[in-house]
């Protein structure tokens, strides 16, 4: 396995995406638009990953800031193709993720998923993601659950004279 970060435009990207999408429509009868904006996607605003298997792309998920002034980070589009489902993968692409998040300095990371994929309520849940007020706005309370970490900050090394001159 490996995750590389690629813009939400790569074809691989773009192929995944849609895939979510679809899934999404047999899932709830709709889903919401997956044509994201490079930039948003992008350092120093987030970044996506894809998840490759044997050189196939067979993952994918996205980090953006949500909320820069609260530290908030948002990860979305978090997806599996169903071969490539309980492997690992998805906690791979979310610690990757929250990774990047931290060392943004984001303190929170926030998500959403919906009542019928219990395969994400379970992965969110074993990774340490506790259930949230809903934080977007119009979403039905009845489908959609959303979900809060705290992040915890990349260990520092000790303040001494050999890392103050190391870090000069």
């Amino acid at each position: 396995m490996a995750l590389r970060e690629a813009r939400v435009d790569h074809p691989h990207a773009a192929r995944l995406l849609r895939a979510f999408r679809d899934e999404q429509v047999a899932r709830y009868g709709f889903a919401d638009p997956v044509d994201l904006d490079p930039h948003t996607y992008s350092p120093p605003n987030g970044t996506f990953v894809i998840a490759y298997q044997g050189g196939r792309p067979v993952g994918c998920a996205g980090c953006r800031w949500y909320d820069r002034s609260t530290g908030v980070v948002e990860i979305r589009k978090t997806y599996l193709i169903a071969e490539a489902r309980g492997r690992g993968l998805g906690r791979a692409l979310l610690h990757r993720l929250e990774s990047h998040a931290v060392g943004w300095g984001a303190r929170r990371v926030i998500l959403e998923t919906g009542v019928r994929n219990t395969a994400a309520l379970a992965l969110f849940a074993a990774s340490g993601y506790q259930p949230t007020a809903q934080y977007v706005p119009g979403r039905d309370p009845t489908i959609n659950r959303a979900f809060v970490k705290p992040l915890t900050p990349a260990p520092q090394p000790p303040d001494t004279p050999a890392t103050r001159t190391a870090t000069r």
